[in-house]
């Protein structure tokens, strides 16, 4: 079977008319869109703390943060994305009337085990890839780490950890920092353990016809 007859090729131009009265969010990457499944309380959670802690150290300032309900666009060579982040930062905000940002400069995705490869990967990449991102942050849903990609001044981008609750992040390029202890407050992680062992059982009862 050919790929023209697997996928249903979209333009970016019917892309942003339909994703305006989708009933679902959808990602696009280079003409195919992909549904974004919903996610669990925790990750929700922790994506909201890290919005509300941008917000609040942000307010009066130039730089603006931005929830999930905003994509961001993304034009590699290969072709052109747009994604949700859970949370981003701009300071050179695209019109008000536009629906996504192309200039983010802190970029935060909360993981779990079932998006940590597209995380870590198909989107590390193509966010790496945006000029003015200064800062990347994939934050784990079930333990208080986070993976800091920080651009250094030759260009390149180098990884940093943070963690345990104590730890804080600087974001010197919009003038804040992120402490974990913000970023992960009302999680209780003893019983976000407890639930992933539970998923885990019940993925193996599953697979193995139980």
């Amino acid at each position: 079977m050919s790929a023209a007859e697997k996928w249903h090729f979209v333009t970016v131009e019917d892309y942003l008319a339909e994703e305006e009265v989708s009933p679902v969010k959808r990602e696009y990457r280079d003409g195919i869109v992909y549904d974004m499944a919903g996610a669990r309380n925790v990750h929700n959670d922790v994506a909201g703390n890290g919005f509300a802690s941008f917000h609040a150290q942000l307010r009066g300032k130039p730089c603006k943060p931005c929830n999930s309900e905003t994509k961001v666009r993304i034009r590699l060579t290969t072709g052109t994305r747009f994604y949700y982040p859970d949370a981003f930062v701009v300071c050179d905000p695209n019109p008000p009337n536009d629906t996504y940002h192309d200039s983010p400069v802190v970029v935060l995705e909360v993981t779990s085990p079932s998006t940590r490869r597209i995380d870590l990967g198909e989107k590390k990449d193509a966010y790496l890839a945006i000029p003015t991102l200064m800062v990347y942050l994939v934050a784990e849903s079930t333990e208080p780490v986070v993976q800091v990609y920080r651009r250094s001044p030759n260009g390149d981008f180098h990884r940093e950890l943070a963690i345990g609750l104590e730890a804080i992040i600087p974001l010197p390029q919009i003038g804040v920092s992120l402490a974990l202890a913000d970023l992960y407050e009302g999680i209780d992680f003893e019983a976000e353990a407890a639930a992933m062992r539970v998923m885990e059982e019940e993925a193996v009862y599953s697979a193995t016809g139980g």
